[in-house]
């Protein structure tokens, strides 16, 4: 143990001033929480790995470019980033949730198609590109929760113990996201039209 310890933020003004071994001494007081907020998302050792390296690889981006402006609150501003990425990884996922609104009806009971033509399948996999383009477009906290919930399969629990809030809370904004989807989803124009979907 060090007699004295050094705080964050004399941590990160000795970096910005050239002293390397700052930013190692912060990587290793908090990486193991960091790993952790980003573990409790995307329930995988090695991706969780790879995004803890890049939050540091963003911190570092920004502290060099003198962007950085949260003084002293180092720990929160990091964990934010590594929070953000972890939501953002996600959209690379090839996996398609089933979505049930609080009626118990799936997304996809309203459509009308056989399983076997290809013509099907081909709406099918455009209406999930359509709903991870609605899910994007819900406000931060539904989509947190919306993708921690359906994506990631985490209970309520440990999503309101990785998002800092209650559980009641967490339920809100999933009945929310919820709401705002079904009256997304209740307006759009004919699922056969591709024109909907603009790359």
């Amino acid at each position: 143990m060090e007699k004295y310890q050094v705080s964050d933020s004399d941590l990160v003004s000795l970096y910005t001033h050239g002293n390397e071994k700052a930013f190692e001494k912060l990587v290793q007081r908090h990486k193991s929480k960091i790993y952790t907020t980003i573990y409790l998302i995307v329930k995988d050792q090695y991706v969780a790995e790879d995004l803890m390296q890049d939050s540091f690889v963003k911190a570092v981006e920004t502290l060099k470019s003198g962007k950085y402006n949260d003084e002293g609150k180092f720990l929160p501003w990091i964990l934010r980033i590594a929070h953000n990425l972890a939501i953002d990884h996600f959209r690379r996922d090839k996996r398609y949730p089933e979505i049930v609104f609080e009626d118990g009806s799936n997304v996809f009971n309203t459509l009308d198609f056989s399983e076997d033509s290809i013509e099907s399948l081909q709406i099918r996999q455009e209406t999930h590109e359509h709903l991870r383009e609605l899910i994007q477009r819900l406000p931060d906290p539904q989509r947190e929760v919306l993708i921690m919930r359906h994506y990631e399969d985490m209970s309520f629990q440990e999503i309101a113990d990785a998002t800092g809030v209650s559980i009641n809370t967490a339920l809100g904004r999933m009945r929310y996201a919820l709401i705002n989807l079904r009256k997304q989803l209740s307006k759009r124009v004919p699922i056969y039209d591709t024109n909907v979907y603009p790359r």
